[in-house]
């Protein structure tokens, strides 16, 4: 691994760009640790004295510790996740959006362009439900100008951390949103790590329970990259064609269908939908729907874990159709003489690669729906708070995977041996 790392950096397109990632990550969090102008600490210290439970937990930990302090980038990259979802739904619902996904780059950038309207948006009204409802009593002074300057801070750290995403997509290595829930997950682990500590000393917490919660990492890693690994070989044959005085087709391949075809956005997009209806409830602070997120929606509650393990279901299949098309492939094939062996080509081999991209998924989604929702299952029968749990562990172990992956495409492309031999 060390071998790997050190021929990577001398590669320089490879080392640029991973030093482009580096910066772009420390620029999230130093935004991390810059506060909202206005804010008393103190108040805000007494604010979330104890509440590190349920969505509000969520939130701090897909912005990395930011909603807590109430800082610029508080609410993180989750606006553009949920403008990313909406049009997507739009995109399969109307025709025309359908039509313009497939007019190429010029299509895809026109739907980008969109998803940023959408975000600023979406970041416009949790801004203004965050500030007038939950923070409310956090501003030294709270008016009118205090609320305008908050929600302009909030969706301006929004864009900029969106448009520091697609830069880290564009120029570096990996996925830029991902990245960044990644980075903040990953930050919380020192100051985790400590506070375990300390509670083992003051007798808080015994050995057993972090042995127990450690058994249950290792599982959940060990799970998840077993199942982002796993894949189906569909074998192809080319059928031999002559041209002239060559031959030409008659090779065996293979159309790799991954068991999770869409990674860890199933699990981002459904922690963003159910994170939405809580700031829209932030508008009405003392209304019985804020009281009621508060009582039946925390991580502990059946509904909200219910909840969460379908939505990773729904968006496990929805996301795999939008970036697998059997039809397509299907048709690629046969233009190019494939087929599979026993399956005639056309619309047999796409119901055909249907079926078994059907049947895989349903295998990934369902582990993915139990590594999410385990660790909050076995928690209420634990007196152990553990804030680092089968989400993060699922969110920054998935990332992690397909970041090493990129690497590996580099290196492989300059004939230099990868992580995995």
């Amino acid at each position: 691994m060390f071998s790997t790392l050190r021929n990577a950096w001398k590669i320089p397109d490879l080392r640029k760009k991973i030093l482009y990632t580096m910066l772009m990550i420390v620029i999230f969090r130093l935004g991390a640790a810059i506060p909202v102008p206005g804010i008393d600490k103190v108040k805000l210290g007494q604010l979330f004295s104890s509440s590190n439970d349920g969505l509000l937990g969520m939130f701090n930990m897909m912005s990395g510790g930011a909603f807590k302090n109430f800082t610029i980038f508080a609410l993180g990259i989750t606006p553009y996740i949920t403008s990313s979802i909406i049009v997507n739904l739009l995109t399969i619902a109307f025709p025309a959006l359908e039509a313009l996904s497939k007019e190429g780059p010029e299509g895809k950038k026109k739907l980008t362009q969109y998803t940023r309207y959408g975000t600023v948006v979406l970041a416009l009204i949790q801004a203004f439900g965050m500030s007038v409802g939950l923070f409310r009593n956090a501003f030294i002074t709270y008016n009118g100008v205090s609320v305008f300057v908050s929600v302009v801070t909030l969706t301006a750290g929004t864009a900029f951390l969106m448009y520091l995403g697609e830069k880290i997509t564009e120029n570096g290595i990996g996925n830029g949103i991902s990245l960044f829930i990644f980075a903040g997950i990953i930050s919380r682990v020192p100051g985790g790590t400590i506070n375990t500590i300390t509670r083992l000393k003051a007798g808080e917490i015994g050995v057993i329970n972090i042995l127990f919660f450690a058994v249950i990492a290792i599982l959940v890693i060990a799970g998840v990259i077993f199942i982002q690994q796993g894949t189906r070989k569909v074998p192809v044959q080319y059928a031999k064609r002559v041209v002239g005085r060559k031959m030409y087709g008659g090779q065996s391949s293979h159309i790799p269908l991954k068991v999770n075809q869409a990674g860890v956005i199933p699990v981002i997009f459904a922690i963003s939908i159910l994170m939405f209806p809580l700031t829209i409830a932030q508008f009405w602070p003392n209304a019985g729907i804020s009281i009621w997120l508060k009582t039946y929606m925390s991580s502990r509650s059946f509904l909200y874990n219910t909840l969460y393990a379908i939505l990773i279901l729904f968006f496990t299949y929805f996301y795999t159709s939008v970036t697998f098309n059997p039809v397509e492939v299907a048709t690629n094939m046969k233009q190019n003489g494939g087929f599979v062996p026993g399956i005639r080509p056309g619309k047999p081999t796409s119901e055909y690669l249907q079926r078994t991209l059907s049947r895989i998924t349903l295998a990934g989604a369902v582990f993915l729906a139990i590594i999410a929702v385990l660790p909050n299952v076995l928690l209420i029968f634990s007196d152990m708070q553990i804030r680092f749990g089968g989400t993060s562990l699922l969110i920054a172990v998935g990332v992690s995977l397909e970041t090493v992956k990129q690497i590996e495409a580099q290196m492989v492309m300059r004939h230099y041996q990868g992580f995995l031999k």
